[in-house]
């Protein structure tokens, strides 16, 4: 019996800050896909498709034997390479043909390219970045409470009323040091609240929050909760007890980690968590 094999390598150097990893899976029966805010390039079993951003999960069945390969694409970076709005792939799984024609698909198919090969082939360089979508996603994972927190101050020349959307010089330990002052922030906004923003920046955050869709496949509020998320996720093994788990994922309370974990996995936490 096959059971479930999993292995992911990181990307090949040139494709870095498109691509976060490549992967292969191999599977008998259903295995349960959690929403990750990543876009996906599958090929196995005599396909190639694209598996877009998730707001739930869904299972993934496969017949025993069938390895499947693909590379993850950096959140907010799929939709330049695919040539398609990542809201339009959200929970859906799209044939590659349709994206790409029938003979880029039959390549992959076929095995004369690989998933890393054919996004080689898209990509002679790597499409440049939203410098204030890439800012916004950088500051969700860091773990702020709300959104209105990361958009509020965001891009603000001083002296200036309004965000600056087009800055592009935001350094790296600059953006460190405010997205640590943003995980301090008090506990987090209701999910209405944390979607309208404050109305003296209305325009400016309602631009950002196009983009940020387009670029990721669901607004800012969704994104924050899906990595919060997958921070509970991925510190789970080396925690004891919900409670603990919840207060260093940057949850509320234990409670509201039971809330997301039911809605985007369709299970209890201790169902989900071994």
């Amino acid at each position: 019996m096959i059971g479930t094999v999993y292995e992911e390598v990181a990307a090949p150097a040139f494709l870095r800050g498109v691509v976060r990893c490549v992967w292969r899976s191999a599977s008998e029966g259903a295995k349960r896909i959690v929403p990750d805010g990543c876009v996906d390039l599958v090929v196995g079993g005599g396909q190639a498709f694209v598996a877009g951003p998730d707001t739930g999960a869904w299972s993934s069945v496969t017949e025993p034997g069938v390895v499947l390969s693909g590379v993850r694409f950096v959140p907010g970076r799929a939709a330049a390479v695919l040539g398609v709005a990542a809201d339009e792939l959200r929970d859906r799984r799209v044939p590659l043909d349709e994206l790409w024609g029938r003979r880029s698909a039959e390549r992959l198919v076929e095995g004369a390219w690989s998933p890393v090969s054919a996004v080689a082939e898209r990509v002679a360089e790597p499409p440049p970045v939203d410098p204030a979508v890439a800012e916004l996603i950088a500051r969700l994972e860091a773990g702020v409470a709300r959104v209105g927190e990361a958009t509020r101050t965001m891009f603000t020349q001083p002296g200036s009323e309004e965000p600056d959307m087009a800055r592009a010089d935001v350094r790296p330990a600059e953006l460190a040091a405010r997205a640590a002052e943003l995980a301090a922030s008090p506990p987090e906004l209701t999910a209405a609240q944390a979607e309208d923003p404050p109305p003296s920046t209305a325009v400016s955050d309602r631009q950002l929050r196009r983009r940020f869709t387009q670029a990721v496949g669901y607004g800012p509020a969704t994104y924050l909760r899906i990595s919060r998320f997958q921070r509970a996720v991925a510190l789970a093994p080396r925690l004891s007890g919900l409670a603990a788990l919840a207060a260093a994922a940057g949850y509320a309370d234990q409670a509201h980690l039971s809330r997301d974990c039911r809605a985007l996995t369709g299970l209890t936490p201790r169902l989900f968590f071994p």
